[in-house]
């Protein structure tokens, strides 16, 4: 299981402040946990900790270290978050992603956000997550931070290191047009989780109105793209060839099914990805063939 310690998904199922202060909780979650069968292969805690405001920056910085912290408990060794993206310059009020390379000051502003925030924080924060033996932090490739696709992924890791690695979500690619599994090629030994949600392209929005989406989330007939479950928005065939490339990088982690399906209740969307990916997930290694 993935369980969500704070930032955008809560810390409704765990509260990293509560196990920190009570041994005793540490104990009788790895209790329950031995009971069910379950492991806990990550802990997730999408924040914003480079934002311009600096309580909300220091707010998910926090939740950041107790989720480490709280992480050592535990033997988990993944941390899931974004990147975050700053403002476009000391004082701002809100973040600001850049997403084209024209007029020239948007060029400013990016190297303004990595040079001056980004950088200089994801390089102490790996140095807090190696302490409490967190050794992958995996940011999840989302438009809006300005980590979002593998360029910017491989662009940080380059320059703080090899625990920053790829939460691999494919619905955050499909809209941006980009192919998964050459994503994953191009992100080989880079990847330290996935998760396995779709979304529908709805073409005949956008010929009209591209990629770049605003429209409510909960506006299906006239929004570009939207969140399903996988399976509903591209089909097995697209999702083996996912799961393929997965197996071709050498990746051996979790398969975390993550809900935002607006058209199914989180039991109902829940199962049907469960039926869906034991179809399409491989789960034995090949056996030695002639060449090898």
């Amino acid at each position: 299981m993935e369980i969500g310690t704070g930032g955008f998904p809560g810390n409704a199922h765990l509260d990293p402040v509560k196990f920190l202060e009570d041994p005793s909780k540490v104990d009788a979650y790895k209790e329950l946990l031995k009971k069910y069968n379950l492991d806990i292969c990550a802990f997730s805690v999408h924040g914003n900790p480079v934002h311009p405001n600096k309580e909300t920056a220091a707010k998910a910085h926090e939740e950041f270290v107790n989720t480490c912290k709280v992480a050592e408990k535990f033997g988990v060794k993944t941390v899931i978050t974004f990147s975050g993206c700053p403002g476009d310059q000391p004082g701002a009020k809100f973040s600001n992603w850049v997403t084209c390379a024209w007029p020239p000051e948007y060029l400013d502003i990016l190297k303004y956000q990595w040079e001056e925030e980004l950088i200089p924080y994801w390089s102490e924060a790996v140095k807090t997550a190696n302490s409490y033996g967190v050794d992958k932090i995996a940011l999840e490739l989302h438009p809006g931070f300005c980590v979002y696709n593998p360029r910017t992924l491989l662009q940080l890791r380059e320059a703080v290191g090899s625990t920053i690695g790829a939460n691999f979500d494919p619905s955050h690619l499909f809209w941006q047009g980009i192919d998964p599994t050459d994503a994953l090629k191009a992100l080989k030994g880079a990847v330290h989780h996935f998760h396995a949600k779709d979304t529908k392209v709805k073409d005949s929005n956008v010929k009209v109105n591209g990629v770049l989406e605003t429209t409510r989330y909960d506006d299906f007939l006239n929004r570009g793209w939207f969140f399903r479950t996988v399976g509903y928005g591209h089909d097995a065939g697209v999702w083996k060839d996912i799961i393929s490339s997965l197996k071709a990088i050498g990746y051996d982690g979790a398969i975390s099914i993550e809900h935002e399906d607006g058209l199914m209740s989180i039991e109902e969307g829940l199962e049907k990805a469960v039926a869906f990916l034991k179809d399409v997930i491989i789960e034995e290694n090949p056996a030695q063939m002639w060449w090898a």
